[in-house]
């Protein structure tokens, strides 16, 4: 045995729910990720306990996505969306009777819908449940963020703001997991120094790292990314490899890359006539993806009609270079250092499915390779490597992030720097409400309660991260809006008024996460 693999799945999506709408176009980001991302992983799990595979996996999944997968009006929709889809698929196997190219990949989509419907209802429409037996199962480490993935960097003048953000997140992960989380993976990777003291009153063992977040540490670690280190009050951190994310993320040499891979962006949502696909767009009045895509990425030339077969070789060669290249890094590894190395691979869950259709099933081959063509590279999870290796370096990690070229202007720009001024402001203020009620009375504290709600949910990386890249730019710069405004209606009772039950019944119907949620952590700590 030379050496240890972790890999790590990210699951995040912003808390988007609209119940004042039949349809909106923006919930559809959660029924495309659990149709094309989560119900296929759990399928791809299920295969490895079914044929006794000893596999471990890492992954994320965040206190607002849990909240809407948790949600029964989410699931509601979800259901109906999964639903639709099906008929959606046979109406295309109807449709594509005498076109020959067309119909073998409408069967398929036709038999994959149906069997993503099976487990939806086999689990009883919980997708945290499914994950929550794996990780019981000692097969999967499921691991928090903050609790609406803000950029911790950017709250550090408050930090206040930066305990509650974690503190809200361990809470919610025990309502959830029915025990505390080991491990964080900090949102967008950017760590301050003086996080891992709120890490530690959480209990958090260890986080993530980008790699020059490592590298940049003082004292320089001695092992490069290739072991974990502890900060100086013991809370590890764990530094991204950067070959192994290389191999999967390059625009130009990325695995998902390869022609012969399906395209993401030729949708029959796009192609077909308006009248026949309208009933099963994600919106109501804007053409949108179906998930049915019938094209290969094919390159320069005109698309050609996506081949299954050739995709699946694709993936089953790709994920065998990927096994052997780490073999060659921790084999290389092995004769530098004295410990048994670890490789970190962390990555978007989404991307597997969803962005690279392909990538479950090379995730599948890769690790089903893994467990039964060699001895050299063997799956951990980082609290599972912890327990067997408990001895490391104390270093001092260096401000980093794993946006674009390593700082924060991805979240800090002239697109969205009017965003933070706002945010200081509320978050001060917010602190000053909880030392005025230091003992409220059951609406005073429902108030509060649902002002730290608010507050929270303005403070979430989705937002400026979509005004930077233009894909939705209106509804986020729309949402920080409303939830500042929203904070800002309810700062004012509480400081001049009263709480108005009526109004604020509406809130909670309305950004109705977080049921237990502590206002007491905005409090000067101590």
């Amino acid at each position: 045995m030379h050496g240890y693999l972790a890999i790590i799945l990210h699951a995040h999506l912003p808390f988007v729910r609209h119940p004042e709408h039949e349809r909106f176009l923006e919930e559809s980001w959660l029924y495309e990720a659990v149709i094309e991302t989560y119900l296929p992983l759990i399928q791809v799990m299920e295969g490895w306990l079914r044929d006794g595979m000893d596999t471990r996996l890492t992954l994320t999944l965040s206190p607002t996505l849990c909240s809407m997968l948790m949600d029964p009006l989410l699931q509601d929709r979800c259901e109906r969306r999964l639903e639709a889809l099906v008929e959606l698929a046979e109406r295309e196997v109807h449709r594509t009777q005498w076109d020959k190219p067309f119909h073998p990949l409408a069967r398929m989509y036709h038999k994959r819908l149906c069997g993503l419907r099976d487990t939806w209802y086999h689990y009883g429409r919980n997708v945290v449940g499914a994950f929550r037996k794996f990780q019981e199962m000692g097969r999967l480490e499921i691991i928090t963020t903050a609790a609406t993935h803000a950029v911790l960097p950017l709250l550090a003048n408050h930090p206040p703001s930066i305990r509650a953000q974690i503190l809200v997140a361990r809470d919610h992960y025990r309502h959830c997991f029915g025990r505390d989380p080991a491990g964080i993976w900090l949102p967008e990777c950017a760590y301050a120094p003086g996080v891992e003291q709120v890490l530690q009153e959480a209990g958090i063992k260890w986080f993530l790292m980008d790699t020059h977040g490592l590298l940049h540490a003082h004292p320089r670690p001695r092992y490069g990314v290739y072991a974990p280190v502890f900060t100086p009050n013991g809370v590890a951190a764990f530094g991204r490899d950067h070959e192994s994310a290389t191999q999967v993320w390059s625009r130009q040499s990325g695995y998902p890359a390869d022609a012969r891979y399906r395209d993401f962006y030729r949708d029959i949502g796009f192609d077909l006539d308006l009248d026949y696909v309208k009933p099963y767009l994600p919106g109501t009045s804007t053409r949108g993806f179906t998930g049915i895509k019938y094209y290969a990425i094919t390159g320069a030339q005109a698309k050609v009609v996506y081949d299954r077969g050739p995709a699946m070789q694709a993936a089953a060669d790709q994920a065998q270079h990927f096994l052997e290249s780490r073999m060659t890094q921790l084999q290389r590894l092995g004769n530098i250092i004295e410990r048994p190395a670890l490789l970190v691979s962390p990555y978007d869950a989404e991307l597997f499915g969803h962005w690279w259709y392909e990538g479950l099933e090379f995730l599948d081959f890769f690790v089903r390779k893994t467990v039964y063509d060699q001895k050299v590279v063997r799956l951990t999870t980082p609290q599972e490597y912890l327990a067997a290796n408990p001895t490391h370096q104390i270093v001092n990690p260096s401000p980093s992030t794993w946006g674009e070229d390593g700082h924060l202007k991805v979240w800090l720009n002239d697109a969205n720097q009017w965003i933070l001024p706002h945010l200081d402001v509320a978050q001060t203020r917010m602190t000053e409400l909880v030392l005025r009620h230091a003992t409220p009375d059951a609406l005073t504290l429902r108030g509060l309660k649902q002002a730290g709600r608010e507050l929270l949910l303005a403070q979430s990386s989705d937002w400026p991260f979509i005004m930077r890249t233009g894909t939705s730019p209106e509804y986020a710069a729309r949402r920080v809006q409303d939830h500042l405004l929203r904070f800002l209606t309810l700062h004012e009772q509480l400081t001049t008024t009263r709480v108005q039950e009526p109004q604020l019944a509406e809130l909670e119907a309305k950004d109705n996460l977080f049921p237990d949620i502590n206002p007491g952590y905005w409090a000067p700590k101590g």
